[in-house]
């Protein structure tokens, strides 16, 4: 486990002398930047930011059990005298072990357990500096996944496969950028095996400094679409953006990139890597393929698997046709990493994957099909594909879509709703659309022949709840999805909250 002399040889480039002194070997369990969040022993990183300042919460995260706080701030005034031990790491003219032995000779016996902070010039870019140092002291195997679409859940089923075998360690949440990743790989310790990571692109050369950090071995790459254009630029330039990971991958053998071969821009992305490759897909063509896809509604879907001269038959609790895509990525990443079909299957029909697609109850009795962590074109059409499924499947109700805007599209955002109109426009029975750029879906809808009447043109989540208060019924499922910004969440919870 990280220990204070591991983060002092990571930021000063030597290891300190005195590593037998008993403040040296203090272990740091878990490095976060959330001082509601420490455990005993903890690091806290203090991060400025332009609404909330983490040196504020220093003595919050000290009171909390937190050992450690890394600072860029002089601390004099937020905390008292004689609480703290303040060892200054700002560059100086002295060497760093003479830095260290002044520090220590000046602790006194009652000062020794006391909270340390550790001042610093920039608490991210050291933050980032001991993750860059202490993934390369661990011998693990990273799997690193990028996209724009599925990376997530693709992120948690390929950790449930290689669990069937491996210790293996996964972000938390959405812990995939420049200060999710590090506090990830802060959290190895020796005893992982495998480490999954998701790494998220907003601009050019973020996925670069991702992999210089994680050395990922495995590069797993979903899709191009067309999410965060706005920051990111055209699809062209968001698959250049992928393709950092593919591109940093080791040569093979040891380097292996798994990749759509359904997706022009994805699969054009081996061409730059000299890791081995092998494709996925919906046909012969690739390396790993399915067919004969079923969709089970809210059971899950079945599909017949190929690999070179092996055929499987698989049912897996995963949601929506478009799910075997990411069962093949799992599937591929257990291939490559040694497991058996006998294991990747285990892991595939696990039932403990986080999905993001809840299925809750609200009070007339209708299903809500709560998809409203994100949206983009492609997973919006993919979650109307689904309730195309349970149309086909179960009762008469009525199938509703409840869509909000799709933010940061940039070029794409005029195209992008009208995509989902009209697709919309096939599945549903009543389309609700929520914030300006709904009327883009609206209006395509109309034009693709959809019923004007059966379109509810809305302004905000508190007018959509109003209206469904008054217009479910029993049999209705309802499909709510819509960017994070748009907060579509809240549609879900005041229909809950009254089941």
């Amino acid at each position: 486990m990280l220990t204070l002399a591991d983060f002092l040889e990571a930021l000063m480039g030597i290891r300190p002398e005195l590593t037998s002194h008993g403040v040296m070997n203090r272990l740091i369990p878990e490095v976060t930047i959330d001082s509601r969040q420490v455990i005993p022993g903890a690091l806290f990183v203090a991060l400025p930011g332009q609404r909330v300042d983490g040196h504020d919460f220093v003595a919050q995260a000290f009171q909390n059990g937190a050992d450690f706080a890394l600072v860029q701030q002089d601390m004099s005034t937020r905390l008292a005298a004689g609480q703290y031990q303040l060892l200054d790491l700002r560059p100086t003219d002295l060497p760093g072990n003479e830095v260290i032995k002044r520090w220590l000779n000046s602790l006194s016996p009652e000062s020794s357990d006391q909270p340390i902070c550790l001042w610093v010039e920039d608490s991210l870019k050291a933050l980032q500096q001991v993750a860059r140092f202490w993934r390369r002291k661990l011998n693990v195997r990273v799997i690193g996944i990028t996209g724009s679409v599925g990376k997530s859940t693709t992120k948690e089923l390929v950790a449930e496969v290689l669990s069937q075998r491996y210790r293996t360690l996964k972000n938390l949440g959405n812990l995939n950028n420049e200060i999710g990743l590090p506090l990830t790989l802060l959290s190895l310790t020796g005893g992982y095996q495998r480490a999954v990571l998701e790494m998220g692109f907003y601009v050019p050369g973020e996925i670069a400094f991702l992999c210089d950090l994680a050395l990922p071995h495995v590069g797993v790459v979903t899709n191009i679409g067309t999410v965060h254009a706005e920051r990111a630029g055209s699809q062209e330039e968001i698959a250049r953006g992928k393709s950092e990971l593919i591109q940093a991958l080791p040569p093979a053998p040891d380097g292996v990139a798994v990749l759509n071969h359904d997706d022009p821009l994805v699969k054009k992305m081996a061409e730059v890597t000299k890791a081995q490759v092998l494709f996925y897909g919906m046909t012969p063509e690739a390396d790993l393929w399915a067919d004969q896809v079923e969709g089970l509604g809210l059971e899950g879907i079945r599909f017949r698997l190929h690999y070179q001269d092996e055929v499987l038959y698989l049912r897996v609790p995963l949601i929506g046709r478009h799910s075997v895509q990411t069962a093949l990525r799992a599937a591929a990443v257990g291939l490559v990493e040694g497991l058996t079909w006998q294991e990747i299957v285990a892991g595939l029909r696990s039932g403990s994957t986080q999905l993001r697609l809840m299925a809750v109850r609200a009070k007339s009795g209708a299903l809500i099909l709560d998809d409203t962590y994100n949206a983009s074109p492609e997973s919006v059409l993919a979650a109307l594909n689904l309730l195309h499924e349970l149309k086909e499947r179960r009762s008469p109700g009525r199938k509703i879509a409840v869509l909000g805007d799709m933010l940061e599209l940039g070029i794409y955002e005029q195209r992008g709703h009208e995509m989902v109109g009209i697709r919309a426009a096939q599945v549903v029975d009543l389309l609700i659309t929520v914030g300006e750029r709904g009327r883009m879906m609206a209006d395509a809808a109309v034009q693709a022949g959809f019923p004007a009447d059966a379109v509810v043109v809305l302004d905000t989540t508190q007018q959509a709840v109003e209206f469904l208060h008054q217009a479910l019924l029993p049999d209705d499922i309802v499909l709510v999805k819509g960017s994070r910004g748009m907060r579509m969440e809240r549609v879900v919870a005041a229909l809950e909250y009254e089941a």
